[in-house]
């Protein structure tokens, strides 16, 4: 218990440092010769409808932190409940005529020790960030590519990789009315790291459906499909069942969320409920996920 509440207080801390970043991010100049289509442009500030829009855009013109917080349930013959806090800033920069979209993720981790009925790990998980580039000015067909990196900057090796990886990824969606439609999907590989600990090749695939009610609410679904390319095969001790290799998680779910102001900020809240048809044996059966993300829009010129 002492583990988690240390690490909540320092997500709590890293979370207002990278907060105050972004918001000193906003000085940035625009150019104001530079017009995009409503799709990649920054929404002002008073636009629900473009903010939900650009919120569900991976590579739009808007910065945000995303404090974002995984229960994992069901854990091991314990049924143990792990937690990841992912702090995850986006940080669009137009150079030209594309956008460069810097996106980190770097986790906050308790890890319970599957086969024991009390005890587990907390600490920082490795750093994921990702440098999308993108068309400025962009069609119905929304895209961004770019190399993807996992750094090593795990505090235990209960809540990381111990591997320097990279590999590519993109991302296109459409936005038709009320919709947002598409799919992220990356693949990365251990380059360098401990000669002790295993290669990484894994894949991830993300395909999210919004759409957009009134008053800033939405239905969204976004489950991140899962495959570990290394993994080797099993039988799941309880069914009997083959599972190949425990490659695969596939979750299935969704939830609600409402874009609104806290005060002056605006805020993009989100609830989601995930059971996971596949999974690797032992791994968790269902999760809950609950993000607030800070918005920073550009805010419209005044005369």
């Amino acid at each position: 218990m002492l583990g988690r509440a240390c690490l909540l207080r320092f997500g709590v801390s890293l979370a207002i440092a990278i907060a105050t970043i972004s918001v000193a991010a906003q000085d940035t100049p625009v150019d104001p010769a530079a017009k995009a289509p409503a799709t990649s442009a920054a929404p002002a500030a008073s636009d629900t409808a473009a903010l939900a829009k650009a919120t569900q855009n991976p590579v739009a013109s808007l910065i945000s932190v995303p404090l974002q917080n995984n229960s994992n349930f069901g854990i091991g013959p314990y049924n143990r409940t792990g937690d990841i806090f992912n702090i995850q800033p986006v940080i669009p920069k137009k150079i030209g005529e594309v956008m460069l979209i810097t996106r980190v993720i770097q986790p906050l981790v308790w890890q319970p020790y599957p086969s024991q009925p009390t005890g587990g790990q907390a600490g920082i998980g490795d750093m994921n960030p990702t440098f999308f580039l993108s068309p400025a000015k962009t069609g119905k067909l929304i895209y961004g590519a770019g190399p993807a990196f996992i750094l090593p900057t795990a505090t235990s090796t209960q809540t990381g990789q111990g591997k320097f990886s990279l590999g590519p990824s993109v991302v296109a969606l459409v936005q038709p009315g009320h919709w947002t439609v598409g799919v992220l999907i990356n693949n990365l590989f251990s380059v360098a790291g401990s000669s002790h600990r295993p290669d990484v090749n894994q894949m991830l695939l993300q395909y999210f459906v919004n759409y957009n009610l009134k008053k800033g609410y939405y239905l969204t679904s976004g489950p991140s499909v899962t495959a570990n390319w290394n993994a080797t095969g099993s039988t799941d001790d309880a069914t009997g069942d083959d599972v190949p290799g425990g490659t695969w998680t596939i979750p299935f779910g969704g939830g609600i969320g409402q874009i609104r102001r806290l005060g002056f900020q605006p805020i993009n809240w989100t609830l989601q409920f995930y059971g996971n048809a596949v999974h690797p044996p032992g791994a968790s059966p269902w999760s809950f996920k609950f993000q607030i993300a800070l918005l920073y829009p550009k805010m419209p010129k005044k005369n």
